[in-house]
């Protein structure tokens, strides 16, 4: 990457819509980079951090069903430190690798109830529920 940043407004022939920074690669390629806002076609809108025409860095992607993430993305995929919050209000806050639920975490249900342990993807073994909230 030259480093040198272009602000952009682009429909792709896909009617996905981007709205935000560019540069050039180093094939000369015009590519995301910087921070943007991508809106698909089907609903889904990321807003936020990327690098090499990939999501990295700290973004929010919201999703139709309702469901949305707040954190941090490497390589297009949830990695690092975030929030993902469920259609039904319940959320999970902690550490995620390559989209996956990995490590240390909190998960409160839809009720209120708070949940704390280690996550380790769709596992989440000898959780305790958190008492004086």
């Amino acid at each position: 990457m030259d480093g040198q940043y272009v602000t952009i407004s682009y429909i792709f022939p896909n009617a996905d819509k981007y709205e935000g920074q560019c540069c050039k690669s180093t094939s000369g390629a015009l590519v995301r980079g910087g921070t943007g806002k991508h809106t698909s076609a089907s609903g889904v809108i990321y807003s936020g951090e990327w690098h090499d025409d990939k999501m990295n860095g700290t973004g929010t992607l919201q999703l139709p069903s309702g469901a949305h993430y707040e954190g941090d993305f490497k390589d297009g995929m949830f990695h690092g430190t975030g929030k993902y919050t469920f259609p039904n209000g319940s959320f999970y806050t902690g550490h995620f690798n390559q989209n996956r639920l990995e490590g240390q975490g909190s998960f409160t249900d839809s009720s209120g109830l708070v949940w704390i342990g280690e996550f380790h993807g769709k596992a989440a073994l000898g959780l305790r529920l958190k008492h004086g909230i």
